[in-house]
């Protein structure tokens, strides 16, 4: 008789059910209406501390001068917290599960475009430009103007959920094809 490995705990789990996640983040959006009166966004943080980080380099009358980020001013508040705690639960739970590990090229895209390290990081800064880009355009990133905007049942907040979902699907049919072939 042999016995079975236990299934991991919750938090050691690479992957976890997409039905428990999207509860949670649920509850966190009524938590944080409740608690600060404001809906989950990340994306003004984030145009603050761009501010913050660039004024060492551009100079700090330069941003303030910028209509840009005069409007998106870096402040410690729920909203840099929210973002911080992103990068930090991202980090603990790679740790946690044992999938954490550094890498340049994520085998994915080694894959399909190989291992230029330019191209690669080329691609994602592009991409991260396009993402912010389309965030500030639409006045809202994901979880600010689709899961927000979704969940108070805004119409913006279903049209950016719905736009968001079938452009995926195409990038990743284009990107990446119906499925990977099979080496045998």
């Amino acid at each position: 008789m042999t016995s079975a490995t236990p299934a991991p705990s919750l938090l050691r789990q690479s992957r976890w059910n997409a039905y428990l996640v999207g509860t949670a983040i649920g509850v966190l959006s009524w938590i944080v209406f409740a608690v600060v009166d404001k809906p989950l966004g990340v994306t003004t943080s984030l145009t603050g501390l761009a501010g913050a980080c660039a004024a060492p380099f551009i100079g700090a009358d330069t941003v303030a001068a910028n209509a840009y980020f005069k409007s998106h001013v870096f402040k410690l508040d729920y909203g840099m917290l929210f973002l911080g705690g992103i990068a930090v639960g991202g980090f603990l739970s790679a740790l946690l599960s044992g999938s954490f590990r550094a890498e340049v090229i994520p085998t994915v895209w080694r894959e399909r475009f190989g291992g230029s390290v330019a191209k690669r990081m080329i691609a994602a800064f592009l991409g991260g430009i396009l993402a912010m880009y389309g965030a500030r355009l639409a006045d809202g990133c994901t979880s600010g103007n689709g899961i927000s905007g979704s969940l108070q049942l805004a119409v913006g907040g279903w049209t950016f959920f719905l736009t968001l979902f079938a452009f995926g699907i195409l990038t990743s049919l284009v990107l990446f094809g119906t499925g990977r072939s099979s080496k045998n």
